[in-house]
């Protein structure tokens, strides 16, 4: 089995932490490959970044279809760009967010999520929504700490936020709502003493076991391949 897990920003270090979280909890004869898209925004802050890291991302799938991916993870806490890479995919396409939010579901009768900044917290509400995650996610909290300054000197901020989160919300167990805070779940839960749930490793886990039992996106009609139609200026390379 093969999963690629593409980070839709172009950061190369935020990649190669990605792809250690996510080889570590990868099952013996699974290959995990980790990608950054050639084009796109560094960090993904805003919806003018989120929108802008999707031609990426899906140019990293159509090339995964091309060379035998079995599976993919989006892994930007926004779920950038999951519907279209399941229209083009043809195995399971799993978002970190709603891997991190359905895991946390199954851990208590709430969850709250720490996430980077402030004004990304608007996106992390809408997805719970829309996931059906509304009436278990507690709150959704912001440590205010850029997504390329999650260095190792940040790790206590962010242990201290999750435990604010907790207190506050009464939650049960807390989502990390950036995949730069991949290998911080453990040593936070440790710490603050409630399970700790990463997005990377939900989301591999979670295609891992999708291709395990044979199962893909449904193609009946919405996610579908898309219709073949020419593009114009920057995107012509994505008519098909």
């Amino acid at each position: 089995m093969i999963i690629k897990v593409v980070n839709p920003n172009t950061s190369a270090d935020m990649t190669a932490l990605v792809e250690r979280s996510a080889k570590a909890v990868a099952a013996a004869g699974t290959t995990v490959h980790a990608v950054s898209p050639a084009m796109g925004p560094e960090s993904i802050e805003s919806h003018y970044d989120e929108a802008l890291s999707v031609p990426g991302l899906l140019a990293e799938v159509a090339a995964g279809e091309r060379s035998g991916v079995d599976g993919y993870v989006v892994a930007c806490f926004g779920d950038p760009g999951l519907d279209a890479a399941r229209e083009l995919a043809a195995g399971p396409v799993v978002g970190i967010a709603e891997a991190a939010m359905r895991t946390a579901a199954y851990l208590g009768r709430g969850f709250t999520v720490v996430t980077t900044l402030s004004r990304t917290r608007g996106r992390a509400w809408e997805l719970a929504e829309r996931y059906g995650m509304r009436g278990l996610c507690r709150g959704v909290h912001a440590c205010d700490i850029p997504v390329l300054e999650l260095d190792p000197g940040a790790l206590d901020l962010v242990t201290a936020a999750c435990a604010r989160a907790v207190e506050e919300d009464d939650a049960d167990a807390v989502v990390l709502g950036c995949a730069g805070m991949t290998d911080w779940a453990a040593p936070i839960a440790s710490a603050i003493g409630v399970p700790v749930v990463d997005g990377v490793q939900s989301a591999v886990l979670t295609v891992q076991a999708l291709v395990e039992m044979g199962l893909r996106t449904g193609k009946r009609d919405e996610f579908a391949v898309p219709p073949p139609k020419r593009y114009a200026g920057l995107l012509r390379d994505f008519g098909h």
